[in-house]
């Protein structure tokens, strides 16, 4: 199919459906179900989510991260602390999260404040790394502009000497964030594009529901 037959494609969404009769009070009840039955159909992409920031200069930029961990503090992904994501969130440090479950014609989207997390757990999430991605954390100055034939491999093999028969410690410039919710929105595919949408809004301790128009 060329693309300018991609207005003829259509999809019914017709998998399942939120039962609004009986919502859990605490949204990371809905998603913790909603992520299980996504890591029983597809384990490699059921972790990944569009990371989406904004610059200084008000410019928007997303990208896909991979989820690390979920607690009642927040989402949390690594990444390294002078990339692109990272210069953004020290200027604006509200962030979006959208979570694609296609094979569940699931969707999850998520607002919030990104905040460091303390360098003992960057530490032992780096210290359970594979040594290879260790030595890409030393090596890659992530969202730099490098030259088009850059041999990156060559600056592995130079830590891979440094750090020959030793541990290879965190780099001070890599490390986590966690997302703290403020909102999570449910969105179930269904017929007739007349999808299910449920939003949870944080008030203080306690979470507002409601539901939104498809």
């Amino acid at each position: 199919m060329s693309i300018e037959n991609i207005v003829n494609i259509r999809e019914e969404f017709k998998k399942s459906e939120i039962d609004f009769k009986n919502l859990p009070d605490y949204p990371l009840e809905l998603f913790h179900s909603w992520f299980d039955m996504a890591l029983e159909v597809d384990k490699d992409n059921a972790i990944a989510f569009g990371l989406s920031t904004v610059s200084s200069e008000m410019v928007p930029s997303s990208r896909i991260v991979l989820l690390r961990g979920v607690t009642e503090e927040g989402f949390t992904f690594f990444t390294n602390y002078e990339s692109r994501k990272a210069k953004d969130i020290e200027k604006n440090n509200i962030v979006s999260l959208n979570f694609y479950w296609e094979k569940l014609e699931k969707q999850v989207r998520i607002t919030g404040k990104a905040v460091k997390i303390s360098a003992a757990d960057s530490d032992k999430y780096f210290g359970g790394r594979p040594r290879e991605s260790q030595l890409g954390a030393w090596s890659s100055n992530q969202s730099k502009v490098i030259d088009l034939y850059y041999k990156l491999m060559n600056k592995v093999e130079k830590f891979e000497g440094l750090f020959e028969g030793k541990k290879v410690e965190r780099p001070l410039h890599w490390g986590g964030y966690c997302v703290e919710v403020s909102t999570i929105e449910f969105w179930q595919g269904r017929p007739s594009r007349l999808h299910d949408r449920l939003l949870y809004t944080k008030d203080k301790n306690n979470w507002k529901k409601e539901r939104l128009a498809p």
